[in-house]
């Protein structure tokens, strides 16, 4: 880096240095890997856009990852407002919020050593209570991330949610600082009643037809519902958390979460199977497993599943993977949130639109024979429909009259795909 740069974050892997971020003066953001980490053949790039190399990044490269890791839509409008920071300033974003981001890297200011974590007891709190949860999610919608309260967490997305710990009770506790966090609360917004026991549903649901998906439970805190989420790119093993790397279809792909759809010009399916052919470290596998996720989707109507709801992980042996599914809600059960899906099968957007030769087309942008795309799903409308019916167990949610309606919704479109696939 050059003394144009008016400001710097060390980018951190665990406890390496993996390069450094910087900003001049005109807010141009600049990426360069630190020399020790390029030389090392065993270490990976952050991103599938930012390869190994000794030349700097520009802003245009860059920004799409650094940028990817940070709250999104009113969610990083409100944190900027706490920070007195522009929403469109992700370094300085980043040098607020990035101590426990999504995958490996951490960013750190280069006076962070005289600032050591825990110093203060106050820094290390127990459990929450119900009472106290409830307060934190009043706060969560004021100040996302806790934005300015010392705390340095950063998740994308624009539902209101928050990196936590656990207790050896399974009770929820903020992180200390500088640890990594092991868990995510959402709180339920007002405005969709029911959308915690959807979602959990649908993951309940997607696991139980033998989808890999985030481990979830539906708690309440003061009559209050909530998913406590618990994250995939955590490991703990002997007490010690190790955070592992992912990164979304958008940062992989070099597009910005404001075009984060299709309709925006964002990825497509045939992006989304490019990548994970081009990433994965057994590619043939993670496109079924992409195309059973896909189609999942369309059987639950699940119109929000974005290029930022699909990510690749790194495991601890090095191997890429689709990672678990999450943020699976049937957004069908609202009739007033728009039925079109976020990327097209085919040439359509809506199961109503859905002929054979949407699902031939969306099998040819996968790669894919029609007949293995047929038989892979009318195989999981079947698993869906026995599911529903044998019943589907939901961690914590032991009212199951909060998803009648939505098993209804369901099988109803599990049917009707199956037939589409057919005729």
């Amino acid at each position: 880096m050059t003394s144009e740069m008016l400001d710097r974050l060390t980018v951190r892997w665990g406890d390496r240095t993996v390069g450094e971020l910087a900003v001049d003066r005109s807010g141009a953001m600049r990426f360069a890997y630190a020399a020790a980490w390029i030389e090392d053949r065993d270490t990976p790039p952050v991103s599938m856009r930012l390869p190994k190399q000794e030349d700097p990044f520009g802003e245009r490269t860059a920004k799409p990852f650094f940028d990817g890791l940070l709250p999104e839509e009113w969610q990083r409008e409100a944190a900027a407002r706490a920070l007195a920071i522009s929403p469109g300033n992700p370094f300085r974003l980043l040098k607020a919020l990035g101590g426990d981001t999504a995958g490996a890297l951490t960013f750190w200011p280069d006076d962070h050593t005289a600032q050591p974590a825990d110093a203060d007891a106050d820094a290390v709190p127990g459990a929450l209570s119900d009472v106290e949860l409830a307060r934190l999610f009043d706060r969560m919608a004021q100040r996302p991330m806790l934005a300015g309260e010392g705390r340095r967490y950063s998740l994308a997305g624009a539902q209101s949610k928050l990196p936590v710990v656990l207790d050896g009770e399974g009770r929820v506790a903020l992180a200390r600082s500088g640890q990594a966090t092991t868990h995510i609360i959402k709180p339920e917004p007002a405005r969709f009643a029911r959308l915690a026991a959807n979602e959990a549903y649908c993951l309940a649901l997607a696991a139980a037809v033998g989808l890999d998906t985030a481990e979830t439970e539906w708690r309440l805190a003061e009559e209050r519902p909530y998913l406590l989420v618990r994250r995939y790119d955590r490991v703990i093993e002997n007490g010690r958390t190790t955070r592992l790397h992912q990164e979304d279809f958008a940062q992989g792909l070099g597009v910005m979460a404001a075009k984060k759809y299709a309709s925006d010009g964002g990825p497509v399916f045939r992006d989304c199977f490019a990548l994970v052919r081009r990433a994965a470290t057994d590619p043939e596998r993670v496109v079924l497993k992409l195309i059973d996720a896909a189609l999942f989707n369309l059987i639950i109507g699940n119109a929000d599943a974005h290029a930022k709801n699909f990510s690749l992980l790194r495991q601890a042996n090095g191997t890429i993977v689709l990672a678990p599914l999450y943020d699976l809600v049937a957004t069908a059960a609202w009739p007033e949130l728009s039925p079109r899906m976020a990327m097209k099968y085919g040439r359509a957007r809506t199961i109503e639109d859905m002929a054979r030769g949407s699902f031939e087309r969306f099998a040819a942008d996968a790669g894919l024979e029609f007949a293995l795309v047929r038989e892979r799903g009318l195989s999981l409308a079947d698993r869906v429909i026995e599911a529903i019916e044998v019943g589907v167990d939901v961690p914590g949610l032991a009212d199951s009259t909060q998803v009648r309606g939505l098993q209804d919704l369901v099988l109803d479109r599990a049917g009707r795909a199956a037939l589409k696939l057919i005729l």
